[in-house]
């Protein structure tokens, strides 16, 4: 007789790290990749060992809650009562605006709709943010100017199998995203980075700029373009506005005066100008590196530009995209937990917005509160007597990925109440007045849209612990202590993506034509879906770009460079990044062994010439200073980085926190910290014993 066959137990479902959203499937704990098309069966060692965070000792199963100065463990409903409780208080003390909120980019679809929602109609405020501002905004403003409308990548991510030539700045997918470089192995790649990164040794060729001169760099192969008779011109003509006063700032940017600047020698501009041109099939990626700068937005817009004259973007078989970084940080930022934002990638100011989403949530449009500060603004603003006196933190460890970390500390400690939802005791949660204990990725159901612009299903696979609630659970609980009336907040994440598609209907970003039913299927759907019949749009801008009249526009920018140069006594720049073991603050992947025991401390890569320079060697612990603090980190002697600029990771807490350097310098379009480059010193760190 034959044995029967053995019970199916894994669920398909998705990588919790990166926006690739790699597809992988879950038995209880154990992780195996899935054939899925961004990553086509591979993972990384993050997603590898992403189980192990499920069965972790330091998961929270329990509220906290601080007495006498000690955090203790107390029930739901204690913990619930004592937060509405106070912050009813704090808000009929000082008005609305006294409570913030702050989100993250790794908060799935449904979570991200409705703390937008509760900030707005259970709590009245405006001040609320999210940690996305510190991750795509001068792309997603960029794009918005150029195009009309932001989606990172809109087109799929397998479309660049069949690319040419790809030109990446300021990205190193070998270390944050790897299974993304397959994708790349048949192209003439082109990477431009200050650093010799893992993607940079996968390049053909690699520019190294000075820091902070990446806009520079973009003229300068522009000019290029143009001098040297490679300008699309039916497609500028046909597609475009604005190219003559563009070519007016660029026309003073020719390749020899930018190599003065970058360091890039002007040969090297021109041999990309061809390269670009000469290929059938061309990509041009930006990531963090480039944008994460005081001109952020203007350094994108002068990528976007170099692709128009190429005539790139829109076109079947070549574009221009942004890799974004978190998990969501694409769906994130499309759904009301950004200051200035309604569901749908709607404007909180526009009147017609205002009320057709009012609409959906049963409320007056002028119950509504206008536009709050951005992320860094609001942090700044924490303690002050205009600003926020109590906190609610949902996904985010501010206290190391804020810039300036060391002062955001201590506007969070000035703070009279402070609430986290977390599912580990982050260096953020340990700081909390409430610690409320939340399911993580592999225990709810919900969606994520990734790096693409494709609305995932991230399927529950196993149970939580015992006392771990839902963040949505947590919303609905306390609005319901507001006073707002039941069904109003709801818990079912399919019952709020529901809703969440008829406050998106008719936004940018319209999800309307999206259903639960249709992902579970396997439907690949791509933003915008006007309609449950509508198939999605995997491949925006090919007929008309999203500006009223279809065509893009090139946005005129000036090289002005780092808000804050190197002089006697901070000589050297620094930057920062992630390594392929970490993921954001670190405050999930430093709980899991076998990556941590790959890289468990705080690290800072220097050119030996300067380490000598300094007093230091390879694996001496160094101070690193700038005019903000200073972090600890240990040596590591680069023969490749250049003599003039620094290397440190962000996702070490303590004395090794990268943040306490940066710069929060802000780029006045997106709002965005300046986090790759600052002034700083080296020297030996005193060891006490």
């Amino acid at each position: 007789m034959p044995l029967a066959a053995p019970t199916v137990t894994a669920v398909d479902t998705h990588c919790p790290y990166c926006a690739l959203q790699c597809g992988m499937s879950l038995d209880g704990a154990r992780v195996a990749p899935r054939d899925f098309p961004v990553n086509a069966g591979g993972l990384c060692q993050k997603g590898w060992t992403s189980g192990e965070l499920l069965t972790s000792p330091s998961r929270l199963t329990t509220p906290l809650i601080r007495v006498d100065g000690e955090l203790r463990p107390a029930s739901w409903t204690e913990a619930l009562d004592l937060v509405a409780r106070r912050l009813t208080e704090i808000r009929a003390a000082r008005g609305a605006d006294a409570v913030a909120v702050f989100g993250g980019g790794g908060l799935t679809n449904e979570k991200a709709y409705l703390l937008g929602k509760f900030a707005r109609v259970a709590l009245g405020t405006s001040q609320i943010d999210y940690n996305g501002r510190f991750c795509m905004s001068s792309a997603a403003a960029a794009g918005i100017k150029a195009f009309g409308a932001d989606r990172g990548m809109p087109f799929p991510v397998t479309d660049l199998a069949d690319a040419d030539a790809v030109l990446l700045i300021g990205a190193n997918p070998a270390e944050t995203m790897p299974p993304f470089t397959q994708h790349l192995r048949g192209a003439d790649l082109i990477v431009v980075d200050p650093r010799r990164t893992p993607t940079a040794e996968l390049a053909g060729l690699h520019l190294q700029p000075a820091p902070g001169t990446d806009l520079a760099l973009a003229q300068g192969i522009l000019h290029a373009v143009v001098a040297d008779g490679l300008l699309d011109k039916s497609y500028v003509v046909s597609r475009t506005n604005g190219f003559e006063e563009l070519w007016r700032s660029v026309a003073a940017w020719w390749p020899e005066r930018v190599e003065q600047i970058t360091g890039v020698s002007a040969a090297d501009q021109r041999r990309v100008a061809a390269k670009l041109a000469a290929a059938r099939n061309t990509y041009v990626l930006t990531a963090r590196g480039t944008e994460q700068h005081a001109n952020g937005t203007a350094m994108v817009n002068a990528w976007i530009n170099l692709s128009l004259a190429l005539g790139l973007p829109g076109s079947k078989g070549s574009g221009f995209g942004c890799l974004t970084g978190q998990g969501n940080g694409q769906g994130g930022r499309e759904h009301g937990q950004k200051a200035d934002q309604l569901p749908g990638y709607r404007k909180i100011d526009d009147p017609a917005a205002r009320e057709y989403v009012a609409g959906v949530w049963g409320v007056p449009p002028e119950s509504l509160p206008g536009p709050g500060r951005s992320a860094v603004e609001l942090l700044e603003a924490l303690g002050t007597e205009d600003g926020p006196s109590a906190l609610m933190v949902f996904g985010s460890n501010l206290v190391v990925s804020a810039p300036g970390a060391g002062n955001i500390q201590d506007k969070v400690s000035s703070l009279d109440f402070l609430v986290v939802s977390d599912l580990v005791l982050s260096e953020t949660a340990a700081m909390a007045d409430v610690v409320l204990p939340v399911t993580q990725w592999a225990e709810e159901d919900g969606t994520m849209t990734n790096l693409e612009g494709r609305i995932l299903l991230r399927r529950k696979a196993i149970d939580p612990p015992s006392g771990a609630k839902t963040d949505l659970y947590v919303l609905s609980e306390l609005a319901r202590r507001f006073g707002q009336p039941d069904g109003r907040f709801p818990t079912d994440a399919e019952t709020v993506f529901t809703e969440l598609r008829r406050a998106s209907k008719g936004g940018v970003a319209d999800y309307s034509g999206i259903t639960y039913d249709r992902l579970r299927d396997g439907e690949a759907l791509y933003w915008p879906v006007p309609a449950e019949s509508h198939p999605g749009t995997p491949r925006m801008f090919l007929d008309s770009f999203a500006h009223p009249d279809g065509r893009a526009r090139f946005v005129p920018v000036d090289h002005v460079g780092p808000a804050e140069l190197p002089d006697a006594e901070f000589p050297l720049q620094a930057t920062t990044g992630r390594v392929l073991q970490h993921y954001q603050s670190g405050a999930q992947t430093r709980l899991v062994k076998e990556l941590n025991d790959v890289v468990a401390e705080a690290f800072v890569e220097v050119h030996p010439d300067t380490a000598a320079r300094a007093g230091l060697a390879e694996g001496d612990l160094a101070l690193v200073r700038s005019r903000r603090g200073e972090t600890v980190a240990r040596v590591r002697c680069v023969a490749s980085l250049r003599p003039d600029l620094v290397f440190l990771p962000f996702h070490f807490p303590g004395e090794g926190r990268a943040n306490l350097l940066t710069n929060p310098a802000l780029d006045p379009a997106s709002r965005m910290p300046e986090f790759k480059v600052c002034a700083v010193a080296l020297a030996p760190a005193e060891v006490v014993a």
